[in-house]
């Protein structure tokens, strides 16, 4: 919503992973909030490479996004993680061209980020400032959980997990709902199978 001088925004703090298509629906939700409820949100980095390193399974192409998101943080500042997020993500799911390193380098581009950032995808030079970041969304939420994040207020909840996003005033609505459960003392969790894949539309 268009803030006026006497709107008091809610701070709101949202971790992603761009390899995760749920995330990135829940990302282009939190947008559509912005503009129907008083919420500003930043944005942050955690990784599902670092929550399942000691499971098995090959994770190895999906480092070097949140590296290079990482990356990019740490030279230019939190204010580039969106657009660069918007950049990768739409490249990865909605043209459905996965994790590639001409997907990240494109995006880097369209950004007008330096393609050198690219070779932060390749080294670990950044790990510690990922750790810390995935640490911080995942402390308050707990192992059992993936990406994405919220924090709000003081309520942490991993989700919502929905497709496709709501648009306009249904948005405001979910996000209202969201917020009155999560915030329920004891309240820990709502979930059924998904009968769906993710719709980009």
């Amino acid at each position: 919503m268009t803030p006026t001088p006497d709107t008091q925004l809610e701070a709101a703090d949202f971790w992603f992973d761009p390899a995760c298509p749920w995330a990135w629906m829940t990302s282009r939700w939190m947008l559509e909030v912005e503009q129907v409820r008083a919420v500003q949100t930043s944005w942050h980095v955690m990784s599902l490479a670092v929550l399942n390193e000691d499971r098995e399974g090959d994770r190895s192409n999906q480092w070097a996004p949140v590296r290079v998101l990482i990356a990019a943080e740490a030279a230019h500042g939190n204010d580039v993680l969106l657009p660069l997020y918007t950049a990768m993500g739409r490249r990865i799911h909605n043209e459905g061209r996965g994790l590639s390193r001409e997907v990240i380098v494109a995006a880097l581009d369209e950004v007008g980020l330096p393609a050198s950032l690219i070779e932060a995808g390749d080294t670990g030079k950044y790990d510690d400032l990922l750790r810390k970041s995935h640490k911080a969304g995942i402390d308050l939420v707990g192992m059992d959980v993936g990406t994405p994040v919220i924090s709000v207020n003081g309520t942490a909840f991993f989700g919502p997990v929905v497709t496709p996003a709501p648009k306009g005033e249904a948005a405001g609505r979910l996000w209202d709902g969201v917020l009155l459960v999560a915030g329920t003392e004891g309240f820990f969790e709502i979930k059924r199978t998904r009968d769906k894949e993710p719709s980009f539309d």
